[in-house]
């Protein structure tokens, strides 16, 4: 499936990130398509720094899909760097037909192309599809992830 393009998000995609964000069970009580502006602000931050790759995948002048890609420098593992995605989103109506594949794999060579010694990945507990989907893929789920909400 080579039908689309993976690039750099532009502040002009935010609107149809937000809404992949909000299209499922959880995004709809988290996020707020209707009120962009919070967005714009955490894209100005997120475009400044040069470990934050958000991306789009477009299909025909349309964005389909998108993730965030985060390199994260260390000591451990000997030093190593590792990258962590995050924020992983599908179009309802492009499910199902490889897109997601191709855009996992678009941020596993990125992170090779970083100097990446490992790719993590947290998905929610309740996303089970997803869930043999990141296994299918090779990852494993090999750690528990804790959070603490600070709002």
């Amino acid at each position: 499936m080579t039908d689309f393009e993976i690039r750099r998000a532009t502040a002009e995609d935010i609107s149809a990130i937000v809404a992949m964000l909000a299209d499922d069970h959880l995004g709809t009580r988290r996020e707020s398509p209707e009120d962009l502006a919070p967005y714009r602000t955490a894209f100005e931050r997120l475009d400044r720094e040069p470990n934050q790759h958000l991306v789009v995948a477009v299909r025909d002048g349309r964005t389909v899909g998108t993730l965030q890609l985060t390199v994260v420098p260390g000591l451990s593992r000997r030093g190593a760097t590792r990258s962590i995605i995050e924020a992983v989103r599908i179009h309802a109506g492009e499910r199902g037909n490889g897109l997601g594949t191709e855009l996992i794999a678009w941020a596993v060579e990125e992170s090779r192309r970083q100097g990446c010694a490992l790719v993590q990945l947290t998905s929610d507990a309740t996303r089970v599809d997803a869930h043999r989907f990141y296994e299918r893929l090779g990852f494993e789920a090999s750690h528990i992830g804790f959070k603490l909400p600070l709002a």
